[in-house]
């Protein structure tokens, strides 16, 4: 019978740690690690910077897998970056980050010696065998990047600092100094909606490439710019009842709600999910890995790509229509500083609102596309379900808004009703779909946390 074990190589000596078939065994610098790296020493190991996962087989043995948790360095596997968790296999070679310490992955049977004598220690020994100032307080000198931050790895700031976000938001407000007007707008409309799908991006923690976002976001503003949108409105304004006359104050509920259903539900919720439908197909031409970067693999990627859709769609419905429509129709009657702030006024909340509108409609609907392809012998069940229930949702939202002269004020709080619970269904559904991906242990929202089924 052989026992794993992980041998650290640089440094001073040699030390042996073995492994557990029962739980994982995770390297970095936080107490709680099983091996615990002294970070005056290991600077560029991170808090929890990888970890050995025990699986086991069909036959009932063990195999070992190595993950990396994100860490700002990377992880190395026989000297190349891990990009996913990896089987281990006896002499591999693991470095955390670059010229970081290094050990062997190998199996030893128990009846055998090694060839050189070697400690092996259980996980309750470790931290005080490499880190003795977890229990000692040695250390009397700071590091530069210590004494100074910003000279830190730059990995550091772009992941766990938000680096990126931080910048963009510096450049903007400086652009806001200086535009004016529609660009004004523009401006601002864009940073909110960009923001907002961040938002979702953070909760669904799947690193999707961004340039699959934005090429969601840009394909569904050009869809709606050509004449594919007055197919759709042949389709279901024309021959389907979903034509809405502009004054709806005779127009009984029951009658608003289906127009608004096939009008605007049905139509503008197939239309968003086109790119979901495109990237699915444009997946399927390549082979892994690259077919699960840019495809739609599971439920995840279908949330994504329909948030990203719904940016597109509420950019071009907000400054392509509403805010433009505004700002002139105040403008004529009170001039043009009324007329801006009007625009102002009715931009902020249409964006804000999009997580708990169209983000939140798209999203379930993409949740649905998802799932329907990790379980496709209930496909068209869950497709149609997903696709009735967005759309009911968004023709609801819509026609409650007729009811402003018969309830009053109480339309505000049904508004809220529906966008709440809009909102909480996008929630539940990118809690699902991280506890059923594929790719949950590389998870950045969920890496250290266990989701049940």
């Amino acid at each position: 019978m052989s026992h794993a074990f992980v041998r650290l190589v640089s440094g001073s000596g040699e030390t042996s740690y073995s492994l557990l078939t029962t739980s994982e065994f995770v390297f970095g610098r936080d107490p709680s690690c099983q091996v615990v790296l002294k970070s005056n020493e290991y600077g560029m190991v991170s808090r929890h910077h990888a970890t050995i996962r025990p699986s086991t087989t069909l036959e009932g043995s063990t195999n070992y897998v190595l993950c990396d948790l994100n860490s700002a360095n990377g992880t190395y596997l026989n000297g190349h970056i891990l990009q996913e968790c990896q089987e281990l296999h006896a002499g591999d070679r693991i470095i955390l980050g670059t010229h970081g310490p290094e050990f062997v992955f190998e199996y030893q049977d128990n009846h055998q010696s090694l060839s050189k004598p070697q400690t092996t220690i259980t996980p309750s020994q470790m931290a005080m065998s490499l880190n003795p100032t977890k229990f000692t307080n040695t250390d009397s000198e700071a590091s530069w990047s210590q004494i100074l931050p910003i000279f830190s790895k730059p990995k550091d700031f772009t992941r766990k600092a938000y680096l990126v976000p931080g910048i963009i938001t510096v450049i903007l407000v400086v652009l806001l100094f200086f535009a004016q007007g529609f660009l004004y707008q523009v401006l601002l409309g864009v940073y909110l909606t960009a923001a907002a799908l961040y938002f979702v991006y953070q909760l669904c923690g799947k690193a999707k490439p961004w340039w699959v976002l934005v090429a969601s976001t840009v394909l569904t503003i050009a869809i709606l710019s050509s004449p594919i949108l007055n197919l759709f409105f042949l389709v279901f304004r024309n021959i389907l009842p979903g034509e809405v006359p502009l004054n709806t104050s005779d127009i009984a509920f029951p009658e608003l709600f289906i127009r608004y259903f096939f009008g605007s539900g049905l139509l503008e919720e197939l239309l968003k999910v086109l790119p979901v439908i495109g990237f699915y197909l444009l997946g399927k031409a390549f082979a892994s890995p690259v077919r699960e970067r840019i495809g739609v693999r599971e439920p995840l990627d279908g949330i994504l790509i329909g948030s990203a859709s719904a940016a597109g769609f509420t950019l071009f419905e907000t400054l392509g229509q509403y805010v433009p429509g505004i700002i002139a129709q105040v403008a004529q009657r009170m001039g043009s500083d009324a007329g801006w702030r009007a625009g102002l006024e009715l931009l902020i909340p249409r964006i804000l609102g999009d997580l708990a509108g169209h983000m939140a409609w798209s999203g379930w609907f993409g949740y649905c596309i998802g799932l329907s392809v990790l379980k496709p012998r209930q496909a068209w069940r869950i497709l149609a379900l997903g696709y009735l229930s967005a759309a009911g949702l968004h023709g609801l939202w819509n026609s409650i808004t007729g009811l402003s002269k018969t309830i009053g004020i109480f339309v505000v709080l049904l508004l809220m009703v529906v966008g709440g619970i809009s909102y909480a269904l996008l929630g539940a559904a990118i809690v699902k779909a991280r506890a059923l991906s594929p790719t949950r242990s590389q998870n950045f929202a969920t890496r250290f946390t266990r989701i049940k089924n």
